[in-house]
């Protein structure tokens, strides 16, 4: 069962273990971290928006075009910024870690 940690904009973090191909929407948004995913992770929305920490960034894949349009949405974006609904979790993303902005 891999483990997604998450980290709040005051430094905390959480983690929580999630099943396979679990998105990191649902992780976050289940355990109640501020993650809203209003569109049920549609790709229509920016509302669960998160950074990825840099190192992981390459093993979660490149926006895809929809996401990147999606992504100009979000308050706080950066060069690792994703949109939760599109980040699948595997035992590959095991001990990904992940920034909430604080736009949640």
């Amino acid at each position: 069962m891999p483990n997604i940690i998450f980290v709040k904009s005051d430094g905390t973090e959480h983690n929580v273990s999630v099943n396979d191909g679990v998105s990191v929407m649902e992780a976050g948004r289940d355990a109640n971290l501020g993650i809203e995913g209003t569109c049920g992770g549609c790709l229509s929305c920016a509302t669960c928006h998160v950074i990825v920490d840099a190192d992981w960034f390459a093993k979660t894949g490149g926006p895809s075009e929809d996401e990147e349009d999606m992504l100009d949405l979000a308050f706080g974006l950066t060069e690792t910024s994703r949109l939760g609904c599109q980040l699948k979790m595997s035992a590959e993303l095991d001990g990904l870690r992940l920034t909430i902005p604080d736009d949640m």
